[in-house]
């Protein structure tokens, strides 16, 4: 297993390289000048000139990207254009942010999705399972922004139960974490729907019960355990969207995150900013599927890593 982690860890480099090669081009391709908006509306000409050369904006691309990528090996991802501070301190508190949103999202999807999919399945077709199903397409389809506004209404307005906005302590988690995990927790909670669905009807588990266990073993310990795979996979998949998708969420509840923070570097076209943002989600991404993959070998010992 040691030596299946280092491999899909080596792979990251090609990776984010490609990523980082992407992201360079799009933002040096884009309109605007990154020197005009340091230097300031007000500047001449000249000034201009000279915030140009000082950046090395002057020499061509692939020179910028080369001494990018020098830069960032050493582990140095520059400065803020904006606020000329190290890009990892200006990254990694709102990234944080981040990660505490998305986890707390994900594992409110996960429980509640798992929960409701395995009664879906057990009822299947009865009065709960079209109430269920219905309310999953309602999640699936119910856009991120309306529903953070509607629970703000509710919640906090109305009722005052909850904080209207900003990160504090967990009543502030809440209502966020509601928003962004809603569609997650639709889409696991039919895929267990499905995945039990055809778990239930194996012979194993008919052999399970002719043997006299308790339903509520057969059910988990022989059924959700070999329906787990494809969830598992959607898990994967929604963790690094809800990661990289964030930003809705977090400016609707003013969400000190590394999305709403990435929007504004970018309309301040903040290129290192931008350009280190992007890599540590691609990071993150990549650490999560290589998690998932590795907890396929725990869930079914029948699948190795190698």
């Amino acid at each position: 297993m040691a030596s299946y982690v280092v491999q899909r860890l080596l792979m990251l480099v090609p990776v984010l390289i490609g990523v980082s090669l992407a992201v360079f081009m799009m933002l040096h391709l884009s309109p605007g000048d990154p020197a005009r908006m340091v230097a300031g509306m007000a500047a001449t000409p000249k000034q201009v000139e000279d915030v140009r050369l000082i950046l090395g904006l002057d020499e061509p691309l692939y020179k910028q990207y080369l001494r990018y990528i020098g830069r960032l090996v050493q582990g140095d991802a520059g400065r803020s254009l904006s606020t000329n501070k190290p890009v990892i301190s200006e990254l990694w508190p709102r990234y944080v942010a981040t990660l505490e949103l998305t986890l707390a999202a994900m594992a409110l999807a996960v429980s509640v999705g798992l929960t409701l999919g395995i009664i879906s399945a057990i009822r299947q077709y009865s009065v709960i399972d079209n109430v269920l199903s219905l309310l999953a397409l309602i999640g699936l389809s119910i856009p991120a922004f309306w529903l953070g506004l509607m629970l703000i209404l509710v919640f906090s307005l109305k009722l005052s139960w909850l904080p209207t906005a900003g990160r504090g302590g967990f009543s502030h988690l809440i209502l966020p974490a509601v928003t962004l995990g809603t569609f997650a927790m639709a889409s696991v909670a039919r895929m267990t729907r499905g995945s039990m669905l055809d778990v239930l009807g194996q012979e194993y588990m008919q052999t399970a019960r002719a043997k006299g266990l308790h339903a509520r073993v057969v059910l988990l310990r022989h059924g959700l355990r070999n329906a787990l795979i494809p969830v598992l996979t959607v898990v994967g998949l929604q963790t690094g969207q809800l990661l990289g998708g964030a930003v809705l969420t977090e400016t609707v509840f003013a969400w000190s995150g590394i999305g709403r923070f990435m929007v504004q570097a970018i309309q301040a076209r903040d290129f290192p900013v931008v350009q280190g943002g992007v890599l540590l989600t691609a990071v993150t991404f990549v650490l999560v599927n290589l998690l998932v993959d590795l907890l396929y070998s725990v869930v079914d010992p029948r699948i190795k890593v190698s």
